[in-house]
């Protein structure tokens, strides 16, 4: 599998993640670190990607990836301090009661399942989480929202939404049923690890394509 390179030069390479394709690297099977490799030697380039920040793997999106380590060293510092700007398409099962606000919670993650929860004390294991959204349009008892993370926790989206009652459509492990999940990375802001300019990329998912054509001129006018 390839992945459209939105922008490269000698330190990163933002690109566009499949949804179904493990953002950092793998024992077996097809993973983004393998998937750039294989571009950078293709392009003639002795470069090896690092991973800075995650995305689900049922998640698609623009993700960046430094190009050595150095360059890894600092945007991790960048994610570390929550410098790295994100915002998502996600589409809810159900509708908020408020158009816009920002939901804070306590989230205990579970290793060894694989899945995060909303916990109401703090304790070994707990983060805090914090996010806000816009509610762009909503139907048939469905909400198409643009969310910006404060924090960037394993699964935040996803059980945010979920504990209250309002699951990602396509999202089965958090309650929003099977099919295809409907989060989207679309936007990414951060600051160059050499120059220090400050870089911003956006994209959209395929608007005729399941889940998002649900909301296809919407996206489209976006």
């Amino acid at each position: 599998m390839k992945t459209e390179i939105l922008f490269e030069d000698k330190l990163i390479a933002v690109c566009l993640k499949p949804a179904g394709i493990i953002s950092q690297g793998s024992q077996s099977g097809e993973d983004m670190i393998s998937i750039l490799n294989g571009h950078f030697i293709q392009s003639g380039s002795d470069a090896r990607a690092f991973p800075v920040h995650r995305l689900d793997r049922e998640t698609a999106g623009l993700m960046v990836y430094a190009k050595n380590s150095a360059a890894a060293a600092r945007l991790s510092k960048q994610a570390e301090q929550n410098e790295i700007k994100k915002r998502y398409f996600a589409i809810l099962r159900g509708v908020p009661e408020e158009k816009s606000g920002v939901l804070k919670d306590l989230l205990f993650r579970d290793k060894q399942k694989n899945k995060s929860y909303v916990v109401n004390r703090m304790r070994k294991g707990v983060r805090e989480a914090s996010l806000e959204y816009d509610v762009i349009c909503e139907k048939d008892g469905t909400a198409l929202l643009d969310i910006l993370l404060h924090t960037g926790r394993t699964h935040q989206i996803r059980v945010q939404f979920a504990s209250r009652k309002m699951p990602l459509l396509g999202d089965g492990k958090y309650g929003g049923k099977g099919g295809k999940l409907a989060l989207f990375a679309r936007s990414l802001e951060f600051r160059h690890p050499e120059s220090g300019e400050l870089l911003s990329f956006s994209a959209k998912p395929d608007s005729q394509t399941d889940p998002w054509q649900i909301f296809s001129a919407e996206l489209e006018a976006f």
